[in-house]
């Protein structure tokens, strides 16, 4: 199964969206226009990438299920990067282009089109 980035950012502002960390969970049914393998199984790779903190259940027979309950600090700056649509559209599209990339690449390039529109915005060159 590929990573859908998409997929990675709307699990992200769900479980930002969550008013406390005791009062819910994030799960596939949370999620709209994604099947329950596919939402558990990006929930599992953002808990491996330290992003979020989830309940996750490998079963031989029936594959992934996994909750998620919160962001970590590493979840937070990801997520305040990717936030703006038209910048997280911007990101995809430099990704695109650039034929393969990483976590670290989406954040970096990210913040670049953020600290690129701070500077615009203010005239300050950051």
């Amino acid at each position: 199964m590929k990573r859908d980035w998409e997929l990675v950012r709307k699990i992200l502002l769900k479980i930002e969206a969550l008013e406390t960390i005791k009062r819910s969970v994030v799960c596939a049914q949370d999620i709209e226009d994604y099947d329950e393998e596919n939402v558990s199984y990006h929930i599992y790779l953002l808990e491996q990438a330290g992003l979020i903190e989830a309940a996750v259940q490998k079963h031989h027979n029936t594959g992934i299920r996994a909750l998620a309950y919160n962001l970590t600090w590493s979840g937070h700056e990801f997520l305040d990067v990717i936030r703006d649509p038209d910048i997280w559209q911007q990101t995809k599209e430099g990704a695109k282009k650039a034929t393969g990339f990483s976590l670290e690449l989406l954040r970096d390039l990210a913040k670049g089109l953020i600290k690129k529109k701070i500077e615009e915005h203010t005239g300050i060159q950051l």
